[in-house]
């Protein structure tokens, strides 16, 4: 590879690392907002079937990016994302217990109240992502490549979807059991929401899964890889 094809693929790399971020961030500070992603009345355990906070919105980006970064620049690269991204969220945790600490003033049209009614559960809601969040990539980045090594790197499409199918799982699960300790969700509406949750989760895997074979096919193209080759980062 030269040394144009290297930068090339260090750029895109931070780009990626970048949407990543974001979408995790900004889960982060979106998620206690709540919608019906399906026009159908069903009710689970007392919860609207298709019932789920906003923040899971972005969440699908992260995985489909972090599977695209596994599959190109490899295992070490897949984790460096993954640590980059909690000490944003920690840092992002920071600002917005600052900005809420900070009194508003008289005109300010945003108010002390509905600052702290919108934000004031960011810094658990942080702890209980992070948590989760780390979790559910580390455990995802794991079985990809526990796959990618079994099947030689073919069969892109088993070890996309088996790796997010559990990692999401396990982020929906974790994530919902700590805002319910800390009472920013009612205990009743766990099952419901986990089911909403993952079920959401695992179509948005399914069907993310033309878009891994687009990203891989235009490395591949682009920097001349083969099958199972990865770029390796300085």
């Amino acid at each position: 590879m030269t040394v144009k094809d290297k930068l090339l693929a260090h750029r895109i790399y931070l780009l990626l690392a970048a949407l990543f971020i974001t979408s995790l961030v900004v889960s982060n500070l979106i998620f206690q907002k709540f919608f019906y992603w399906y026009p159908v009345d069903i009710e689970v355990f007392d919860t609207k079937l298709f019932e789920i906070s906003v923040g899971i919105l972005p969440y699908p980006i992260t995985f489909l990016i972090t599977d695209l970064i596994s599959e190109i620049y490899g295992k070490k690269a897949a984790n460096q994302v993954v640590v980059t991204g909690i000490f944003a969220s920690v840092f992002s945790m920071a600002i917005v217990y600052t900005a809420n600490a900070v009194p508003a003033t008289p005109w300010s049209p945003v108010t002390d109240d509905l600052f702290t009614t919108v934000f004031g559960s960011t810094a658990i809601a942080v702890m209980a992502s992070m948590m989760a969040y780390l979790f559910a990539q580390f455990i995802d980045i794991q079985i990809y490549h526990f796959w990618k090594g079994l099947t030689k790197g073919k069969h892109l499409w088993l070890r996309n979807n088996f790796s997010t199918f559990f990692s999401q799982f396990v982020d929906t699960c974790t994530i919902l059991l700590l805002l319910c300790s800390f009472g920013i969700i009612a205990w009743d509406k766990f099952t419901g929401l986990l089911i909403a949750g993952v079920l959401f989760k695992v179509m948005i895997a399914a069907l993310d899964t033309p878009f891994l074979y687009l990203g891989v096919f235009l490395f591949r193209r682009r920097f001349k890889l083969k099958v199972n080759e990865e770029i390796h980062l300085p």
